[in-house]
């Protein structure tokens, strides 16, 4: 998947049952197209919002069976929506994730600070988990301890991703970090705007990446629990997370001027790890 867009759907698809790939093709295209909408071109914040409210409404419109609509979606959402509404019929998915997604997409739009760590996991909720509970539902795997091993992943990548484009974000005026965990560790937000890698930011960096690689250690077990291609791509994509975790850590945090990626061998050492673990 594109590391510009959005990050949190499975890394490594190829090894998604046949059966699937189109269904998770449908969703990545509805989270994609929505993300770009709060993020990408020069559209002013009312007209983002409107363009997400839009979606909002098809959602609920691709969700009726097609004899049963009263209304009919616009060419430009029926591309997105209808294959959308073939798979939430199909696979029998929950609309509430979806509409979380784009209460999330919604919600960068008007708000660029978090008070706390609370705060900014509530976002997570809506912005990362989403997509690994429906995922679960497209498995067949929807328990109550798959359910919170399986945000804990999507929790942790959405997290290690803030940590990865802390650059990035400030040049769209947002700041994915607690301003409390800022305040205690004596981050001011002029050490992001000048990239400074003070003490201070190593510190809270290293406290971040800390309480990601424990996520991940908690979700981990899910990825032997699912079964055959689709537990080996899920250990895939933790450890993909992992990967970046030590990179952000070899680069002494340095995301200003080293963002870590990864690279064919980091494809290769993941592999070999998911096989392992």
């Amino acid at each position: 998947m594109s590391a510009n867009h959005y990050e949190n759907f499975p890394v490594a698809s190829f090894l998604l049952p046949r059966h699937l790939r189109r269904a998770v093709l449908n969703i990545y295209r509805f989270a994609r197209s929505a993300d770009d909408i709060a993020d990408e071109g020069d559209a002013s914040d009312a007209e983002r919002l409107q363009a997400l409210q839009a979606y909002r409404g098809a959602l609920n419109v691709c969700a009726i069976p097609p004899t049963e609509r009263g209304a009919a979606l616009t060419p430009s959402l029926d591309a997105i929506f209808t294959p959308l509404g073939e798979t939430i019929v199909d696979h029998r998915l929950p609309l509430q994730p979806f509409e979380d997604l784009l209460s999330a997409f919604e919600q960068d739009i008007v708000q660029k600070r978090y008070a706390d760590q609370a705060a900014l996991d509530h976002y997570c909720e809506r912005s990362a988990n989403p997509v690994g509970r429906l995922m679960l539902h497209l498995y067949g795997a929807v328990a109550q301890d798959t359910l919170a091993q399986s945000d804990a992943i999507c929790t942790a990548l959405q997290r290690l991703n803030f940590l990865q484009d802390v650059a990035i974000d400030w040049q769209k005026r947002r700041i994915y970090l607690p301003q409390q965990a800022l305040k205690q560790f004596g981050v001011s937000e002029e050490t992001i705007a000048h990239g400074q890698t003070s003490s201070a930011w190593k510190a809270l960096m290293q406290e971040q990446v800390t309480a990601c690689r424990a996520l991940l250690h908690f979700g981990q077990p899910l990825g032997r629990r699912l079964p055959g291609r689709i537990g080996l791509e899920l250990r895939l994509i933790v450890q993909g997370g992992l990967r970046i975790l030590e990179k952000l850590e070899h680069v002494e945090f340095d995301v200003f001027r080293h963002r870590p990626t990864l690279g064919a061998y980091d494809w290769v050492l993941m592999l070999t790890r998911a096989l392992r673990t």
